[in-house]
């Protein structure tokens, strides 16, 4: 991996509630990720949830609680940076929502948003790195969840990284703006149609002819991955702070334990 020689900021790593439970290894990616950016990285024991189901569901009290015991947790830190895009958009945009009616608190949750990134645009865009002496032999395509593109810009950063990677063919993917049918809890609320567009996904997934299928968002991948493995689809899937850590040769989603 590839240093630089800049003055090392002092970044809080949020590593949301799926990494936290479901797939630590994305977490330990994208602290070796974040070091090999020549960040110090630490990681608030204080933190929980982003409160984004709270907030989806219309709890705002209770998503304004939980916004408030992140932006305490993360605050002095030169930048909080988060292997998610929904996440991040939920910290970066929806805090000062969230927390209106509080004008304090609320200026505090915009300076936070304002130095709040996705992992994948945070290394292109204000570290300028890009992995070195990593290599995986094997094609890829991806998907590009919701909240990362539409809010936060996240599309081209994944491919610039991920085109670094020696042997990694890179296919497209139709659709890779299209929901993957997950969005928190939508698939719980509305099951049907939710499994119908992850069919689809799944579909071009196929048509794609990847062996691997990358994205930048957990909950999306999990969604993906439960549905190719339904479908008996071959492909595998994982993050792409996996891939750029080297750690395509392990487990993939849903192949743990």
């Amino acid at each position: 991996m590839t240093s630089i020689n800049l003055n090392r900021p002092r970044v809080g790593l949020f590593v949301t509630c799926l990494v936290d439970s479901i797939r630590p290894r994305v977490g330990f990616a994208a602290l070796h990720l974040l070091e090999a950016a020549g960040c110090m990285v630490e990681v608030p024991r204080a933190q929980t949830c982003c409160g984004q189901p709270a907030f989806n569901s219309g709890d705002r009290d209770g998503a304004a609680s939980i916004a408030r015991r992140v932006i305490a947790a993360f605050e002095d830190f030169d930048h909080v940076v988060v292997p998610s895009g929904s996440c991040a958009a939920m910290i970066r945009v929806h805090f000062p929502e969230a927390l209106e009616g509080d004008a304090a608190w609320a200026a505090r949750a915009v300076a936070l948003g304002a130095k709040t990134h996705e992992l994948l645009s945070f290394l292109v865009d204000v570290r300028r790195w890009h992995p070195d002496n990593v290599s995986l032999q094997a094609s890829a395509t991806y998907h590009d969840s919701c909240s990362g593109l539409r809010e936060l810009g996240v599309l081209a950063q994944p491919r610039a990284l991920l085109g670094a990677v020696a042997g990694l063919e890179m296919r497209p993917l139709a659709g890779n703006d299209v929901c993957c049918g997950f969005g928190g809890t939508f698939c719980v609320k509305y099951p049907a149609i939710s499994n119908a567009i992850v069919g689809e996904k799944v579909a071009a997934i196929e048509a794609s002819g990847a062996d691997l299928l990358l994205g930048g968002d957990l909950g999306c991948l999990l969604n993906m991955a439960g549905a190719m493995h339904r479908r008996g689809t071959q492909g595998r899937a994982f993050h792409a702070a996996e891939i750029l850590a080297g750690m395509g040769d392990g487990p993939a989603i849903g192949e743990e334990g």
